[in-house]
């Protein structure tokens, strides 16, 4: 059995809706499944278990319809038997489009769209969280009788060797790994997802004192600035280490196999550090449902959105005003909680 995945957007997404790939590695053994993604999101899935191969759409393809065009037609005479266009986009279509031969095209429901796809999947409710969701494409299989396999817990592997390189890069900049080690988002690729940069700072240096550990502020190339001057108004503490850029999504992953426990920004970087199983804390902006973006129940990866704090004249509040409700003492307060489940942490509590 042939299966493709087509899965375009960024990091988050990507790694969210990949718990389809893994149900059906799960449900079929025995298959080849392919994942299709954008370039810079798609070395992250190489040398994944679940994974047979990454099918890379490349900038200059995105942008050149007639590339884009021959790319499909040549990943589609893969004559595959199920084809499951998570986007289902006018250009994503075009996938089941090409693939004559699939039992299964599915796609998700569109008005006045969608006619290529041999099952249109209706938005779930708000009771199911993005990964749940994501699920929900596979229901025609079930329907049918398949014993799917749904699993959504993602989960992404590195080589021994790249969170070695790593480990020496960290410990060649500094970095005690006798000590509580936090990878700190205070970025993100979308401005208005960023905690205002002063609260931000508060958090940074509750860490520290709170806690025997060092801060990370990681950064691609383009956010190095930011990092530094982040740095430079907490006056250069030797505690933060902001000397490590990397340079890949891989390189992030194996820095990030390293640390102990997740903070920040909530963005793809956040959901990297769940599917390695590192405890995370998110700040969510108002603009987001921590209920989507958290798995249910998963106690090892939480985090707090302005609803948790809202006030009566909350609907009337700017998005600054909203951002400003999650005080960094509450903040420092719900992270104080996931400290239970850092294995640094709990040692140096029962030597105390």
């Amino acid at each position: 059995m042939k299966i493709l995945v087509v899965r375009f957007k960024q990091i988050g997404d990507a790694i969210l809706s990949s718990v389809i790939c893994k149900s059906l590695k799960e449900t079929y053994p025995e298959a080849k499944i392919d994942y299709v993604l954008y370039e810079n999101v798609a070395p992250l899935f190489k040398n994944q278990p679940y994974i047979n191969n990454v099918i890379t759409i490349t900038k200059e393809e995105q942008k050149n319809p007639f590339k884009y065009i021959k790319k499909v037609w040549k990943v589609t005479r893969n004559d595959y038997d199920i084809v499951i266009d998570i986007m289902s986009t006018p250009k994503s279509e075009l996938f089941t489009l090409f693939s004559r031969k699939a039992k299964y095209k599915i796609g998700r429901y569109k008005p006045k769209r969608g006619y290529t796809y041999t099952h249109s999947i209706l938005e779930p409710s708000s009771e199911f969280d993005k990964a749940e969701k994501f699920l929900k494409m596979l229901d025609p299989l079930i329907k049918d009788g398949v014993d799917v396999k749904l699993n959504p817990n993602y989960s992404l592997e590195f080589l021994d060797e790249e969170k070695t390189k790593l480990h020496k890069r960290m410990e060649e900049e500094g970095v005690d790994f006798n000590k509580i080690i936090i990878p700190l988002a205070i970025n993100s690729r979308r401005p208005e997802k960023v905690y205002p940069i002063d609260l931000m700072k508060k958090v940074a240096e509750g860490l520290l004192e709170k806690y025997d550990s060092q801060i990370i502020l990681y950064y691609s190339p383009n956010e190095k600035e930011f990092a530094k001057k982040f740095h430079e108004e907490l006056g250069w503490d030797k505690r933060i280490i902001s000397t490590i850029h990397t340079e890949s999504i891989r390189e992030l992953g194996a820095l990030l196999s390293n640390c102990d426990i997740f903070v920040g920004n909530e963005g793809g970087p956040r959901h990297l550090a769940q599917a390695l199983d590192i405890p995370s804390f998110a700040i969510f902006s108002p603009g987001s449902n921590k209920n989507d973006w958290l798995s249910r129940g998963n106690k090892r990866h939480e985090g707090i959105e302005p609803r948790d704090v809202r006030t009566p004249d909350y609907d009337k509040l700017s998005s600054e005003e909203k951002y400003r409700l999650m005080k960094p003492e509450r903040i420092l307060e719900e992270i104080e909680k996931k400290m239970s489940l850092v294995s640094k942490y709990i040692e140096k509590k029962n030597l105390m």
